[in-house]
């Protein structure tokens, strides 16, 4: 993982994110890595390696992240 400025890219927002909810994520796609930020704050982007997004998003539709 590592933090950068923000990219140009094709961002998403996470459908789980309000317009209101201070917790708004967007995703992009990358060649070799998988960009994720605060849609509130476009500085930093975490960007990860595509095996550990799919191992994140794996996680999270079983539910075993805690809040």
């Amino acid at each position: 993982m590592n933090l950068q400025r923000t990219p140009r890219g094709d961002w998403h927002k996470s459908s789980y994110s309000l317009n209101e909810d201070a917790c708004c994520v967007e995703v992009a796609d990358f060649a070799t890595a998988v960009g994720v930020r605060d849609s509130k704050n476009l500085g930093p982007v975490v960007r990860l390696a595509p095996a550990g997004w799919a191992g994140f998003v794996t996680v999270v539709k079983a539910g075993e992240l805690g809040r």
